[in-house]
């Protein structure tokens, strides 16, 4: 399994697409913390906090995490090494869990580099180091967990076609149902007796109760 494991994350960095999701990532958070003016950008909201970063991160993984999980099963199938992998000594779980460690890891690699953001927003408050540093922490955590979510959802995608490209839509339909279709389906009125407990089958509201 750790063989595996190893493989999955060399063929995420052998070729372009680790460091491209990674890249984007940072480059799209910090544009809308520092760059554009607006509500989001930290400078502007002349208020020291990562608010910007916490809410924009989930969507932004939405449709990048699913581009590194596409590949996870689908290209497998397409060069047909699929077949040669379970001839293998590895349960089918052992090949899933591989496959779901590659893409966490890959994520939580692209939220260490965050931490200058941190350290970037603490020296900007009034004193300098007033934040929220336990609130911060919880909502790392969240957002970790978050994004751990949308690979699940990637590598079970992945396995149901041969397709990178369908893997692609379905898983990011998926996880966009799951983050914030349930808060859209709480606010029908006819459901709003219940709103409760259908936003709680959701993961926006955990994510949130985190931090």
């Amino acid at each position: 399994m750790r063989v595996l494991l190893l493989k999955e994350i060399r063929g995420f960095f052998s070729s372009l697409t680790g460091y491209i999701v990674i890249i984007v990532f940072l480059l799209l958070n910090s544009l809308f913390m520092w760059v554009f003016p607006g509500d989001l950008n930290v400078l502007d909201s002349g208020y020291a906090s990562l608010d910007t970063f916490f809410t924009m991160a989930p969507w932004i993984f939405l449709f990048l995490v699913p581009a590194i999980t596409m590949r996870s099963f689908a290209e497998e199938k397409r060069s047909g090494t699929l077949e040669f992998l379970l001839t293998k000594p590895l349960t089918d779980l052992q090949i899933i869990v591989s496959k779901f460690l590659g893409g966490l890891i890959l994520v939580f690699l692209s939220l260490l580099p965050c931490c200058i953001y941190f350290w970037s927003v603490s020296h900007l408050g009034n004193p300098p180091g007033n934040l929220d540093t336990g609130g911060i922490c919880g909502a790392f955590i969240g957002l970790f967990f978050l994004a751990a979510i949308y690979v699940s959802i990637g590598v079970f995608t992945s396995a149901l076609t041969d397709n990178q490209i369908v893997s692609f839509i379905i898983s990011v339909l998926l996880s966009f149902i799951i983050y914030v279709g349930f808060d859209y389906l709480a606010a029908i009125p006819v459901l709003q007796s219940y709103d409760t407990y259908i936003i709680n089958l959701g993961i926006s509201e955990h994510y949130k109760s985190i931090s």
